[in-house]
């Protein structure tokens, strides 16, 4: 039974986002009862900007991956822990025991808080709930127990939530995404960090007065500022880095150059579906509901990816990540598959410096040192998970294996401590608890602005 019920969910899974998202977006408006030919429009619209942001940010990695691994290669060094990247650490999860039921936990959870009115996203992007699961899934490898599994993976649900719900003011006003929030667990856990990395750069003379704003620049620069420019210039400077020729290093130019150009265009176009049909369901919400604060729908990470700070400082971060991984005592892990995706771990940091990429790189290398550790550590169980479900390892990969952001992810592992009843992991859960709630005041009038 278990079996067949795993079976139809790869199934369904395997549909991809592009097209389950659509899906789940027709149905939602229809139970709202949305006019079919508006429902229907909108969520195709959406579907086909998911299709474009998805194109473009493939084109992203396909160029900046390669890139990475040069980088990589003409270090010498090796690491005796590969990083697969998210994609399959996607599918070994999917594939688990415990990941079927995680769809269903995790919409009945997001159901219930909305139903008691403690959050108000709806989180409608059904294949990232993977993210939760993963997390689900390392709690039951580390208790042996399903039901524990399963807690894990709903107490991960809860708090994405409450995070996406926390960041959704300021998503909405910098990346002009109205009525959105994004509660996708690699990149909403960090946004309380760069919370309060800002307050403490703050702090810091000479240091708190630079601020690296794309915004900025284009105004003192003018053609040299723009997003296009900057992704050429960067694309550049990161195939210089690579060893590549005159040839790749213009084409790795022109092609980050593309992406900084049509990504915000692919989310227009989204936005163009969505904003319609987000609005008929305010309407009917406001109605039935005078009292109720309006809904956030969720989304993928991948609708912000186009903010010009975010994508120069993952560029930025990407030879620095691999400096990192080679000095840093203690870490075992190559940074490979997740290099090109630097861009979803760090975009909650860059929207808490307001597109500061300056602060955003200051904050952002402890994170990616903490990630490094993190999968290094967690490397025997991504392996014996991988291993579990016959997963085929690549070339390369006979050892462990891990990955650098989802495999390093510092809340997941937290998680799986807590479980394991380990006494710093329950002393943190205070302390973290005091930290979070004095960030979330002392940073409500600046998140809540209009």
């Amino acid at each position: 039974m278990g079996d067949k019920v795993l079976e139809i969910v790869q199934y369904v899974l395997g549909f991809g986002p592009t097209v389950m998202l659509p899906i789940v977006i027709f149905l939602i408006a229809i139970c709202f009862r949305v006019k079919l030919s508006k429902a229907l429009r909108s969520a195709l619209i959406i579907g086909i900007g998911f299709v474009g942001i998805y194109a473009i940010f493939d084109i992203l990695t396909k160029n900046v991956g390669p890139a990475a691994e040069a980088m990589v290669k003409n270090t010498g060094v090796n690491l005796p822990v590969v990083d697969l990247g998210w994609p399959p650490l996607s599918a070994i999860t999917w594939a688990s025991p415990i990941a079927p039921f995680v769809i269903p936990l995790t919409v009945l959870i997001n159901i219930g808080l909305l139903a008691i009115n403690k959050t108000r996203t709806v989180d409608v992007d059904l294949w990232n709930y993977w993210h939760f699961a993963l997390a689900g899934t390392l709690v039951y490898y580390a208790t042996g127990s399903f039901v524990l599994g399963l807690v894990g993976a709903g107490i991960a649900a809860i708090v994405i939530l409450k995070l996406a719900d926390w960041s959704a003011p300021m998503i909405q006003k910098h990346f002009n995404l109205p009525g959105i929030s994004l509660p996708t667990l690699s990149s909403a856990v960090f946004f309380p960090i760069g919370l309060l990395g800002n307050m403490i750069i703050d702090k810091i003379p000479i240091i708190n007065k630079w601020d690296l704003n794309p915004e900025k620049i284009q105004k003192r620069f003018g053609i040299f500022g723009e997003p296009m420019m900057i992704g050429v210039i960067l694309g550049i400077f990161l195939g210089i880095a690579a060893g590549y020729d005159i040839k790749g290093i213009l084409t790795l130019g022109v092609n980050i150059g593309a992406v900084m150009f049509i990504l915000p265009r692919m989310v227009r176009i989204l936005m163009e579906g969505l904003i319609p049909l987000s609005d008929a369901i305010k309407e009917i919400l406001q109605k039935r509901f005078p009292n109720r604060k309006d809904l956030y729908i969720g989304l993928d990470i991948a609708v912000a990816i186009g903010n010009p700070a975010i994508i120069s400082t993952a560029l930025l971060l990407t030879p620095i990540s691999v400096i990192l991984a080679f000095v840093l005592p203690g870490n075992e892990t190559l940074p490979l598959g997740d290099l090109a995706n630097l861009a979803v771990m760090i975009s909650m940091v860059v929207l808490a410096t307001n597109g500061n990429v300056f602060r955003s790189l200051l904050i952002g290398i402890p994170i990616i040192i903490g990630d490094l550790l993190i999968a290094t550590a967690l490397a025997p169980t991504i392996t014996k998970l991988a291993k579990d479900v016959n997963f085929s390892f690549p070339e390369g990969a006979s050892g462990q294996v891990s990955s650098f952001l989802d495999g390093g992810n510092p809340f997941r592992f937290w998680l799986m401590k807590i479980s394991e009843m380990n006494i710093i992991a329950l002393i943190m859960i205070p302390i973290v608890a005091v930290i979070l709630y004095w960030v979330f005041k002392a940073t409500k009038n600046r998140v809540y602005e209009n």
